[in-house]
């Protein structure tokens, strides 16, 4: 998978990391994946939600380990 963007929002917690997944892929062109590193329990639903109220794309969703990871493609 060909990451266009990485953040890092370890340590935050709603709404930070949707909200810097926002300002980030507002800087992307369509088509462009973002990949979103977040510590946050909520944000697995929290991304679903915010795929779906948005209209970009949740590629993919992991737990590794006490981190969660969400790729995400600019509509």
């Amino acid at each position: 998978m060909d990451i266009h963007k990485e953040i890092d929002t370890r340590g935050l917690n709603c709404p930070l990391p949707i909200l810097k997944a926002k300002k980030a892929l507002a800087e992307m062109v369509t088509g462009q994946l973002l990949k979103v590193v977040a510590t946050d329990t909520g944000s697995m639903r929290d991304f679903q939600a915010f795929a779906r109220q948005t209209g970009n794309e949740l590629v993919e969703q992991q737990t590794q380990g006490n981190e969660f990871i969400h790729i995400l493609r600019r509509r």
